[in-house]
């Protein structure tokens, strides 16, 4: 069965994929990464000591490190240094021309009482714009700003805290609010209407710069979110490097680029309870409202342990999602379910397109690539979603259970898939697809996995 698998993929290669031979699209990569420049700070140093902050895990430093930004921020910009300790806080706001950077043994532990992160803010709850809680380190309209430092960042989410509010049977269940939030999206209430503060349970995000222009989050680690992690959202210039993400909570996302554009991504450790990274651009008829694309979108030198998957996409794409580079990563964990995954349906819609990876390393995964235009939902929407011209080339896969796992619509095939130059070792169960997919495979091996003890290979 699995060697008639492979023959399936072999013989669906056809139209579109296998005739073309468009310009080599890496070519384009250093124009892309010559755009992206980390903003430059002045050599003014604001400890957050001088402003009457106490490490003592105890104390709350939340006015301390107000002042300390607020102050950088008016004389020009600066680095805004939290020392050696453990310095307690409510939610922090980034301003213009500040770097708060944590130096070696400093951690921010931030307060789980929903009420300090109040008044509600402009977010977004799973790519629909509200004004919600605040996101636990938030800037909004502000540039030339960066979160960095070998330190640690903790939300202190647990099974007691943020993360109960996902589950549909607790009394903050989050399920209620969701669902009239993305009622008031597809009937076009104003965003300053959808207020959801007190007494309501949509979680935050941790790190949110929201219609931002140069960005910077470098090196440190952030743990225990109480939603996705690194969330920009319509912002520009972003540049996320050699952080470390441990966060095994719902929805714990690593890093959602989300209507962003220029985004460099390297050098980063995910080790999380959904997907590693997750590139979006709005969900349904917000998405379609703003109409504001992910584009320019590097990710490369990361590392992908535990997660849902390791470079997604989706699976909300309502605003399109374009010209996206993966180079040089490596995955690996029994709870790596997707290495490679594109996600929509025909409620979501949207353009996905100008997807390139190459040089990945998978020692163990769920299955290797995945495009599904069935997620949720499924074919139950008028907008029947594009994916076109992904290419995977120099795929290194350990062990997984499919190759390849591809599910089109009727009225939204699969375009241009083409996979080259790779080779899927450990294969439970092969190359499955169903629907019209355009796909090419050239110069692809696919090893079956070992047979189990006693069972019989089935004839092809």
């Amino acid at each position: 069965m699995r060697r008639l698998l492979v023959a399936t993929a072999l013989l669906a290669c056809s139209g579109w994929a296998a005739a073309q031979a468009p310009e080599d699209p890496w070519a384009r990569l250093p124009g892309i990464l010559a755009a992206i420049r980390p903003p430059v700070f002045p050599e003014r140093r604001f400890p957050i000591t001088d402003f009457g902050a106490r490490a003592d895990g105890a104390s709350d430093a939340s006015d301390a490190i107000r002042a300390a930004i607020e102050a950088c921020s008016r004389a020009g910009g600066g680095h805004v240094l939290v020392p050696a300790g453990t310095f307690l806080t409510g939610p922090v706001r980034l301003r213009s021309g500040v770097d708060l950077h944590l130096e070696s043994g400093a951690t921010l532990r931030f307060s789980r009482d929903p009420e300090r992160y109040l008044p509600p803010v402009l977010t977004r709850f799973e790519g629909v714009e509200l004004m919600g809680y605040s996101p636990l380190v938030y800037a909004h309209g502000e540039r030339d700003l960066a979160l960095t430092g070998e330190g640690t960042l903790d939300g202190q989410a647990d099974a007691e805290h943020w993360w109960p509010w996902k589950r549909g049977d607790h009394p903050q269940s989050q399920a209620k609010d969701r669902q009239a939030l993305f009622a008031q999206a597809e009937t076009g209430v104003p965003v300053a209407s959808r207020v959801y503060g007190a007494g309501h349970y949509l979680r935050p995000q941790f790190v949110e710069p929201y219609a931002c222009t140069n960005v910077l989050i470098e090196g440190v680690t952030i743990r225990n979110a109480p939603m996705w992690v690194i969330h920009p959202v319509l912002s520009r210039n972003v540049t996320v490097r050699d952080v470390k993400v441990v966060s095994s909570g719902p929805n714990n996302d690593g890093c959602d680029p989300e209507s962003s554009s220029d985004v460099l991504i390297e050098g980063a450790l995910f080790d999380t309870g959904d997907d590693c990274i997750a590139i979006k651009s709005g969900r349904n008829a917000d998405g379609r409202r703003l109409k504001a694309p992910s584009q320019r979108i590097v990710v490369r030198g990361c590392r992908m342990r535990a997660g849902h998957g390791g470079v997604t996409i989706g699976s909300e794409v309502s605003g399109d999602v374009r010209d996206v580079f993966v180079e040089r990563d490596t995955m690996s964990s029994p709870q790596l379910e997707r290495g490679i995954r594109i996600k929509t349906n025909a409620v979501r819609g949207g353009v996905v397109e100008n997807i390139f990876v190459r040089d990945v390393e998978i020692a163990e995964v769920g299955s290797a690539v995945e495009i599904d235009l069935r997620y949720e939902e499924g074919a139950a929407g008028p907008f029947p979603p594009v994916v076109r011209n992904v290419v995977v080339e120099r795929l290194e896969v350990g062990r997984a259970r499919h190759a390849l796992f591809v599910r089109a619509l009727p009225e939204a095939p699969v375009r241009a898939l083409v996979v080259r130059d790779s080779r899927f070792r450990g294969i439970g169960e092969g190359v499955r697809l169903e629907g019209a997919v355009d796909l090419a495979l050239r110069n692809v091996v696919i090893e079956p996995a070992p047979l189990e003890p006693g069972a019989r290979r089935e004839s092809p």
